[in-house]
C-alpha cells in the first residue's frame, strides 16, 4: 500500500518526538524513510504552516515531504492530491486522526489509518528489525552489561 500522511497529526504519536523540536519534520522523515525501504512502499507527507520561503516538495528517496504553505492546510493538500489521484486514489492509505478528513478520505475509497494505530505499526515494524525510534531505550540484558563492565575494568 501506499500512504498519505499529515505529518504534524502524527508526530505526537512518536516516541520522543514532539512539535516543539526544530527538527521534528526531519526526525520523522527519517523514521519513515527506513519504513518505506523496508516494506518497499512509497509514501507522501504533508506538513502545513511552512514559512514561504520552505513551501514545496522534496524527494528523501522513498519518501516524497510536501512543505504546504501557510495559506492552506495539509488537510486540504491531501485531499487536493486524493482528487487529482482519482480511482487510484483506493490504493492508497491516509493517515490521520482528523475526523474531518477521514470522513472525506472514505469518499474517495482511499483507506483511512488514524495515527496512533500507524504509530504503533511503525514501533513494530521498525523496532522488530533491530531499528530505535529516536528517543527509544534499547533492551540490553543484564549478561552483556556484566560483559562489558569486566572488559573495562581490565583496561
Amino acid at each position: 500500500m501506499l500512504y498519505l500522511i499529515d505529518g504534524h497529526n502524527l508526530i505526537p504519536h512518536i516516541p520522543g518526538l514532539t512539535l516543539e523540536d526544530l527538527d521534528d519534520e526531519i526526525s520523522l522523515i527519517e523514521i519513515l524513510g527506513e519504513y518505506a525501504s523496508q516494506q518497499r512502499t512509497q509514501i507522501e507527507i504533508y506538513f502545513d504552516r511552512a514559512a514561504p520561503s520552505q513551501a514545496g516538495s522534496q524527494s528523501f528517496g522513498r519518501v516524497k515531504a510536501h512543505f504546504v504553505p501557510r495559506e492552506k492546510t495539509a488537510d486540504q493538500a491531501i485531499i487536493s492530491r486524493l482528487q487529482r489521484l482519482g480511482g487510484s486514489a483506493k490504493n492508497w492509505i491516509v493517515v490521520s486522526s482528523d475526523r474531518v478528513i477521514q470522513a472525506e478520505v472514505r469518499s474517495s475509497h482511499s483507506k483511512v489509518m488514524p495515527s496512533q494505530e500507524f504509530a504503533a505499526l511503525l514501533r513494530k515494524k521498525t523496532i522488530g528489525n533491530g531499528e530505535n525510534l529516536k528517543g527509544e531505550d534499547p533492551q540490553i540484558d543484564e549478561d552483556e552489561i556484566n560483559f562489558w563492565l569486566d572488559q573495562f575494568r581490565q583496561n
